[in-house]
């Protein structure tokens, strides 16, 4: 398994368990406004949209870890997406309406952001040894 497929693997398993945290959180609500939203973990504001994205994405990590195309593919756009969501975080806090995006989530964004873009952008293939390659073949 090559880093970027671990880091998919990690931030899948992350997600799924801040999705089930927001929706014991959150419950059905759908208030967007980052002051007065549930919060998951008690530091940042969920409703169940914010959930639900929190679950496809970690659906999509551990899919993704399967393969290291896929994984990079994930950090990537995961990546620039976050970060993308950070910078919203400031200007719609409220996330037009749809879903809290700030107080304590525009930093978690932040650091979620740079992480996967990083492990993206920076993602090599492993390259077999000569050993590997033979016992691969021989198997």
């Amino acid at each position: 398994m090559t880093v970027v497929q671990r880091v998919a693997q990690i931030f899948g398993i992350g997600f799924l368990l801040l999705a089930l945290a927001g929706f014991v959180a959150a419950g059905t609500s759908m208030d967007p406004h980052a002051m007065t939203a549930p919060r998951a973990l008690w530091l940042f504001p969920v409703n169940t949209l914010h959930n639900l994205v929190h679950l496809i994405f970690g659906l999509w990590g551990l899919l993704a870890a399967r393969g290291h195309r896929a994984s990079r593919n994930y950090a990537q756009v995961g990546g620039v997406a976050y970060i993308l969501l950070a910078l919203l975080g400031f200007v719609a806090p409220d996330g037009f309406g749809l879903l809290p995006l700030g107080g304590n989530d525009v930093i978690l964004h932040a650091v979620i952001g740079i992480v996967l873009a990083l492990a993206g952008f920076t993602a090599r293939e492993r390259v077999e040894t000569p050993a590997e390659e033979s016992a691969r073949r021989r198997a």
